[in-house]
């Protein structure tokens, strides 16, 4: 493996084109990648039963790797990845976040809002925080920040991160691992339990392992590829 060239911020420099000559896929592997990678992203489910088992750590290393390669704005790449794996870390964690959700779930969240969850049979309590063998907490970068304190704003910081969070999700799936993207609202404690500087917000929150061996999700159908897609 190739190890790449460090990064350093390209802000005012030179436009650099270098050659981009990929081999292009024959159609009919084309057609057929294409259609297992249809049918093994439908069957990626949001998991809230985990597993105590251990999940390899490279696999979850190299998740995130393929995150990191996701678009951005200029590319900047305005995106922080933090493995927890201190226990307690966790436990705090886990205990300020359900101290938030029991407010939304009393009412913060108001009656449509509640609704809507209502299908997924979720509520304020969230032992997936614990309970997953890894926990990722993914954190958008509002601006860049230079050791001396100098500042420089971020592009589209919000669709650059979702798209990151998107991949990694995929990344996880396709690895043979389950995942489940959390968001406690607010999420400012997980900037103080984790020590993350002044220019990241916390973005979500995304325990990763294996399902329990009783392991349930809702009965959920899926949009049909009629009802997303337009074609003009």
């Amino acid at each position: 493996m190739s190890i790449p060239t460090q990064w350093t911020p390209t802000h005012g420099d030179a436009y650099r084109p270098v050659p981009y000559r990929p081999p292009r896929m024959p159609v009919q592997e084309s057609l057929a990648r294409a259609a297992e990678l249809r049918e093994r992203m439908d069957g990626r489910r949001t998991v809230r039963q985990f597993s105590a088992d251990p999940v390899p750590e490279q696999v979850v290393r190299d998740a995130i790797a393929c995150a990191a390669t996701a678009p951005s704005g200029a590319h900047q790449q305005p995106w922080t990845f933090v493995l927890v794996k201190d226990p307690g870390v966790r436990r705090r964690i886990r205990a300020a976040a359900e101290e938030e959700e029991q407010l939304s779930y009393a009412g913060r969240l108001g009656e449509e809002w509640l609704a809507a969850l209502r299908p997924l049979g979720t509520d304020e309590v969230k032992p997936h925080l614990t309970d997953a063998p890894a926990l990722i907490v993914v954190f958008q970068q509002r601006y860049w920040l230079g050791e001396g304190g100098e500042k420089r704003k971020h592009y589209y910081v919000d669709e650059s991160v979702g798209i990151a969070v998107g991949m990694l999700l995929s990344a996880l799936h396709l690895s043979g691992l389950a995942a489940l993207v959390h968001t406690p609202s607010p999420m400012r404690f997980l900037s103080e339990a984790l020590g993350r500087p002044v220019n990241e917000k916390a973005f979500a929150v995304i325990p990763v392992g294996y399902p329990a061996d009783d392991c349930q999700v809702p009965d959920l159908v899926r949009k049909s590829l009629d009802q997303v897609l337009v074609e003009v």
